[in-house]
């Protein structure tokens, strides 16, 4: 029951002038500032400047946003930022419009349709690894980061498009990268300016968009036109009947959840994936660890779906590599009613921050928060921890959807990867996290290989 109006307690934080006082702080180093505030104030913090904020860390008020009392809590207008690349997708679109896309999107990623794509990881990525042999021979360090990039989105063509992107690719990923750079400036900008005027930046957006436009607008046409049958995600969503109404998606509604899960699906997992290099780099031991569970369960071969369950270190190892650092470091939401958390009275229109990169390191619920440790993932180190102690993911109804594709690419490509090399981190170079759409490692991770 809320509280009456004046008895309403915002909620330890900052006000007026000492939040504005904190904005360079949040620019320059976005995630200390954040930490910083809620070791002073606590698991609940309440920023009031022009618009009243809520910080919240502990997993029991994240299920509350998440899932308990979703529908109070929509996405904020942040994301709205993103709608001008991606289009009302699934990660953007709000109410009756995202319910029916994601009823029709949900079969697509149940995972009897996935596990065939495992195929397709193995193929990839042994391409990739081909293509290594003359970094090994020629002992020449290089940024994994971007070879990361260039596998997970090769695979996400194969296996949403059934087409190898070829040179295709690098127009898709030089759009994203102009895409990443529009979205910060934009939701790090006090004053917003409109994305219509011919600034460069929105010059440059406008044409990366029209770029790769070009490209899923084609091929949805072609696929339209076509007799064959295919078997991808695409495939999929072009079939799918909504359970109610019986209706299928259109030529812009394909071309938002393609361009959704391109995005989302190389991009996050490419940062995954490079934070678990530099973190395998950092523990050897943990390497050694992994590499003999590989040797046991796969030998020379290389992986099938049906191992998966068997490499369960590998699991554990990217998991934890997520926890310390999770690719979506933030989510934001907004109130639409008045509501209580944590015993504090939340207004209609509050912003409400959650931060998985604080939640993840909360000295209640993690033993040796900075460690990395994948052993506590186990599933008897599991079982008495809150769900939301942990969410790389999200949670709730808005759960990635494409969560258990990229966790089963990952398993696959680490495997791989270590049953050819040892993959070392390239002596003085400096790694910290660079707070984007995406949390990446500044510089990049660079790595030197040695041949198994």
């Amino acid at each position: 029951m809320l509280s009456k109006p004046e008895n309403r307690i915002f909620g330890p934080g900052l006000r007026g002038l000492n939040f504005f006082r904190l904005v360079p702080s949040f620019k320059k180093d976005t995630l200390l500032t954040f930490s910083n505030l809620t070791e002073q104030f606590g698991d609940v913090v309440c920023l009031r400047g022009l618009w009243t904020a809520y910080i919240l860390v502990n997993p029991r008020d994240v299920e509350y946003v998440l899932q308990t009392n979703s529908r109070n809590y929509p996405k904020s207008k942040n994301y709205q930022i993103l709608k001008s690349s991606t289009g009302n997708g699934l990660l953007v679109s709000e109410g009756e419009h995202w319910l029916r896309q994601r009823r029709l999107a949900q079969p697509v990623f149940h995972q009897q349709r996935i596990e065939k794509f495992a195929e397709t990881m193995t193929a990839s990525t042994a391409e990739i690894l081909e293509s290594w042999e003359n970094f090994e021979k020629t002992k020449t360090a290089f940024d994994v980061v971007p070879e990361m990039m260039r596998l997970t989105l090769g695979i996400v063509g194969k296996a949403l498009l059934n087409t190898d992107l070829g040179s295709e690719a690098s127009v898709f990923g030089d759009a994203f990268e102009v895409v990443r750079e529009f979205s910060v400036r934009r939701l790090m900008a006090l004053i917003k300016i409109p994305d219509r005027l011919p600034t460069p930046l929105n010059l440059r957006f406008r044409r990366a968009i029209r770029s790769v436009d070009r490209i899923v607008y084609q091929l949805i046409a072609e696929r339209r036109k076509s007799p064959e049958k295919f078997d991808d995600l695409l495939a999929m969503l072009m079939a799918a009947q909504d359970s109610e109404t019986g209706a299928t998606m259109n030529d812009r509604q394909l071309r938002d959840e393609v361009m959704t899960l391109i995005g989302a699906g190389y991009e996050t997992t490419t940062q995954a994936l490079g934070w678990t290099w530099y973190l395998l780099g950092k523990n050897p031991s943990v390497e050694v660890k992994l590499r003999r569970e590989i040797e046991l369960v796969l030998g020379r071969r290389a992986p099938t779906f049906a191992d998966l369950p068997r490499l369960e270190y590998t699991r554990m190892v990217f998991q934890e590599a997520m926890r310390l650092y999770p690719p979506i470091w933030a989510f934001s939401r907004v109130a639409i009613e008045r509501d209580e958390i944590g015993g504090f009275y939340v207004p209609p229109k509050s912003e409400v921050l959650l931060f998985p990169f604080i939640t993840h390191r909360h000295a209640e619920f993690w033993d040796a928060p900075e460690e990395f440790l994948p052993e506590r993932f186990s599933v008897e180190n599991s079982t008495n921890r809150p769900k939301f102690a942990y969410f790389p993911f999200g949670g709730g109804a808005r759960q990635c959807i494409g969560n258990h594709f990229a966790q089963m690419e990952a398993q696959i490509i680490i495997a791989m990867v270590l049953q050819k090399f040892r993959v070392s981190l390239a002596e003085k170079h400096a790694v910290e996290a660079e707070t984007s759409v995406t949390l990446r490692p500044r510089n990049g991770v660079k790595v030197v290989l040695e041949k198994v």
